[in-house]
């Protein structure tokens, strides 16, 4: 195993290049890294930024700091605020789960219509295939299109030579990009690296260059109605993965935050204590008063559950941007 394949498998954590990607620090921060791993740069930058502008402006933050009424306003705001923080997500939580806890009939509709795409699905795979998560969806689909899209050039005979080379070209770029879909194996890293893979390939597009193309030739009309039926289906299962996708994030986010939010209020309201109690650390840590140090930490823990809701929302907004269309309708 190469150095660099060695250093992938911990891309969840860490901003390492990836093969088709590169070095990308915007995409690793928004789509491809843990969502720990993002929380936890993001407070590290916060206690940074403190303790920079203390070191640089000593005398004036001990002024500040020192005038204990200011600073306690501020932590009982953010004590305030991560309580309503931690009841807000919850409880939209509970709404996304709610979507499923329906009735039977509902039930039976979604086993039925999820019954009817995995036999269709089945009809177009080898035996061998049994898609049932991204990874084995994009392979048997990234097949699939590629095989209908070389499909097209099988037969021009008595075509325009100008319509048939249009055919050809269109062919070719579905094909490199249907292969491209389906080399899941060099997405390494990040939990959801091979979901961003399909959420990235512009079906809608192609739908529509299909639909224009069949329209000028009826010999060879079926053949993109079948690569249309093939998008189509596509479609279907990275809808259906991205809602999926949807539920597991919020979940966590939900689960993260409860966990986050509990230490950050106990040490809120022990700081809120020490000051009241005039207990205030005295004293300096490598030429730092103990005390800014004390306040830096009691205010990068108090943001913490906020830096995890940025870090979780970041995601998803990105998501729901990048999976903005409806067919061949797309908001750019």
């Amino acid at each position: 195993m190469s150095i660099f394949r060695r250093f992938s498998k911990w891309r969840d954590w860490f901003p390492v290049p990836n093969w088709t990607t590169g070095f990308n620090l915007k995409r690793w921060v928004v789509l491809d890294a843990d969502r720990l791993a993002v929380t936890g740069a993001l407070l590290t930058v916060v206690f940074t930024t403190f303790m920079v502008i203390s070191t640089f402006w000593t005398f004036q933050m001990q002024t500040l700091l020192t005038d204990t009424s200011t600073v306690q306003t501020i932590l009982n705001t953010f004590l305030s605020g991560m309580i309503l923080l931690v009841s807000i997500v919850v409880s939209i939580n509970s709404i996304v789960l709610s979507h499923e806890i329906t009735s039977v009939e509902t039930q039976e509709n979604r086993i039925q219509g999820a019954m009817k795409f995995r036999r269709t699905l089945g009809e177009l795979t080898d035996d061998r295939e049994k898609p049932s998560d991204p990874s084995s969806f994009l392979k048997a689909m990234s097949r699939i299109i590629s095989a209908r899209a070389q499909a097209l050039t099988s037969d021009l005979d008595g075509v325009e030579l100008e319509f048939a080379k249009d055919i050809d070209e269109y062919a070719a770029s579905v094909s490199d990009a249907a292969e491209q879909l389906g080399e899941v194996e060099e997405t390494s890293g990040a939990e959801f690296a091979v979901l961003w893979k399909g959420i990235g390939f512009d079906y809608g597009s192609h739908i529509e260059r299909s639909r224009t193309l069949g329209s000028f030739n009826d010999a060879s009309s079926e053949r993109f109605d079948e690569l249309i039926k093939a998008f189509e289906l596509f479609a279907i299962g990275k809808e259906y993965f991205k809602t999926l996708y949807y539920t597991t994030e919020v979940s966590q986010l939900s689960r993260t935050l409860l966990v986050v939010a509990l230490p950050a209020i106990l040490l809120n309201a022990s700081a809120i204590m020490a000051i009241n109690g005039g207990v205030l650390p005295d004293g300096q840590i490598l030429g730092i008063p103990s005390l800014q140090t004390f306040m830096a930490v009691a205010f990068t823990i108090s943001i913490a559950p906020y830096l995890v809701l940025t870090a979780y929302m970041l995601r998803i907004s990105t998501v729901a941007r990048l999976t903005a269309s409806g067919g061949i309708f797309s908001l750019k």
